[in-house]
């Protein structure tokens, strides 16, 4: 099966093919699954910093203020 007919059989454009194919392409189900895991983790680990951030950045205005 070619790669244009399987695209379309999956309602997926090329681009989305290969860049899917870059990226999960030497990994297994468990590698993909524990992949993107550790990407959501890091994603919510960002949150977290970016909102500590943003107190630690109020506390030092309010102790500018003083």
């Amino acid at each position: 099966m070619s790669i244009k007919a399987l695209c379309k059989k999956h309602n997926l454009t090329e681009q989305t093919f290969f860049r899917w194919r870059n990226k999960f392409g030497g990994l297994d189900v468990p590698d993909a699954r524990r992949l993107k895991d550790l990407e959501s983790e890091n994603a919510r680990l960002k949150r977290l910093v970016a909102e500590q951030m943003l107190v630690i950045d109020g506390m030092k205005e309010i102790v500018r203020k003083k």
